[in-house]
């Protein structure tokens, strides 16, 4: 009797309401591990970024297959991911335009300045329009400040006087927060960095094309419709940026 009670005992069995006995179910299995990083994959990963820091192999052959631009108002957009998705769809936004897109994801302006002549002055537009900045906020290639973030476009402005080519200079894109990188706080920093463009515009008699105010929420960040994730535009919010943009080309060829 005692080694029966043991093992009802062992077995768990509880009454259910039906009158059936229940047995408790077993404990679930612990969580797997994560799979841990491929030190090899890393260190190519590395190596890579190491050998072509600027990325300057990204469109280095599509640049030598376009299309001279003699007889066309070329533009080149340039610039991060924000333009690298843009300009995948140029006939959605800008049918029938000159457009020449150049971005490329995680960009910072330093390195768009080594970039400059292949993906700008080599294709021979008569305008550049420049988005960048917010990489740089976030610290993709380490610290930078302000003046350091507007030294690399007076470097980038002064390659381009040098070529002829009128250059934009967009606002960065609202931001109240990076997923990539959850402890900054960019919302500030973006305006300011903004005011800085404008200043800079100003002085150099410049065209400054300004997306911040339209899109920009209480927050200073970008609505879900127009931003899924907080920085990248959506469909929709593209389309409120390309009336603002093709009026600041005409701005630039008309100056």
């Amino acid at each position: 009797m005692n080694g029966l009670r043991a093992v009802l005992l062992t077995c768990t069995v509880l009454a259910g309401a039906n009158g059936f006995a229940q047995v408790a179910p077993p404990p679930p299995d612990p969580p797997s591990a994560p799979a841990a990083p491929d030190p090899a994959k890393q260190i190519a990963t590395m190596q890579a970024k190491l050998n072509d820091w600027p990325q300057l192999a990204r469109y280095r052959d599509a640049n030598v297959s376009l299309p001279p631009a003699a007889g066309e108002k070329r533009v080149v957009f340039y610039g991060d991911s924000i333009t690298d998705a843009w300009a995948r769809k140029p006939e959605q936004f800008f049918p029938g335009k000159p457009y020449v897109g150049r971005g490329i994801s995680g960009q910072t302006t330093p390195q768009m300045v080594v970039r400059f002549q292949q993906d700008v002055v080599h294709l021979k537009p008569a305008v550049v329009v420049i988005l960048a900045g917010t990489n740089d906020i976030a610290g993709n290639t380490g610290p930078s400040t302000p003046e350091m973030i507007e030294d690399n476009f007076m470097s980038m402005l002064a390659i381009a006087r040098a070529n002829s080519i009128r250059m934009v200079v967009a606002s960065i894109l609202p931001a109240d927060h990076y997923n990539w990188r959850p402890e900054a706080q960019p919302a500030d920093l973006i305006k300011a960095m903004n005011v800085r463009l404008k200043a800079l515009c100003e002085h150099e008699h410049l065209v400054y094309l300004d997306y911040y105010s339209t899109m920009a929420n209480a927050k200073g960040g970008l609505d879900p419709e127009l931003a899924a994730d907080g920085v990248h535009p959506t469909a929709k919010g593209y389309a409120v940026m390309a009336p603002l943009a093709e009026k600041a080309i005409a701005d630039a060829l008309a100056k």
